[in-house]
């Protein structure tokens, strides 16, 4: 097996440790959980990307676009995430949140680090939107008065920094970059979230900087969006 090969089969891994959901993650340490996990991540490998992601992939390296040593091609990045904007729950809402960054930087290590951190904040900010449409529903059904309205959506809006740094960790999609002319480092990252666990750590944030401005509105707000 080539050094290639053998990056490609562990950056896999990490993906299937991530993604494999029949196993218990209690069970991850297992010896057979193990053999599972390497199988799933060995047929990934050799399976053939899709059209629309080979495709993409092919405009993307047009265009200057490269992936680092150690990661997986382009066309197999992209068809995860292509296959992750189709994944929905049992209620038939999307499974992931997904959002995108491009940051620039002087080094690698840099730019992608904005990078990362401008697309958790489009995150937070998706999952701000969802709780405040929430509490527009609320308004409309007279289950909060508009001043009442006015406080939570206004901590909603501030607690967007905070809701980025709760994330905790994010699944990174596709991760690239290119080289500028002026020798600087252009890196793309797509990054998902399970939607569940992003409006679960919303609501926490929201449901301590409710609870620092008036408990009676906390408690309501926490009784009509299932904050607990």
């Amino acid at each position: 097996m080539t050094v290639s090969n053998f990056r490609r089969i562990a950056a896999i891994l990490i993906i299937a440790a991530t993604f494999f959901t029949t196993i218990d993650a209690q069970d991850i340490s297992s010896l057979e959980a193990r053999k599972t996990m390497n199988k799933y991540a060995k047929k990934e490998l050799a399976a053939k990307a899709s059209k629309n992601a080979r495709k993409a992939a092919k405009a993307y390296i047009r265009d200057g676009w490269e992936v680092a040593p150690g990661h997986l091609p382009l066309e197999k990045q992209l068809d995860r995430a292509y296959t992750m904007q189709y994944e929905f729950d049992e209620s038939g809402y999307p499974l992931y949140l997904m959002s995108e960054a491009i940051s620039v930087g002087q080094n690698y290590d840099a730019a992608k680090f904005q990078a990362m951190e401008l697309s958790k904040l489009q995150l937070a900010g998706q999952v701000s939107s969802e709780i405040v449409g929430l509490v527009e529903n609320t308004v409309a059904n007279s289950e909060l008065s508009p001043e009442e309205a006015s406080s939570v959506l206004e901590t909603i809006s501030a607690s967007k920094n905070v809701i980025s740094q709760k994330l905790g960790r994010v699944i990174t999609v596709v991760e690239c970059y290119r080289t500028l002319p002026n020798k600087n480092k252009e890196v793309r990252v797509q990054i998902a979230y399970n939607s569940k666990m992003a409006m679960e750590s919303a609501k926490s944030v929201i449901r301590k900087e409710l609870k620092k401005q008036a408990e009676d509105l906390h408690d309501k707000l926490d009784s009509l969006l299932q904050l607990d």
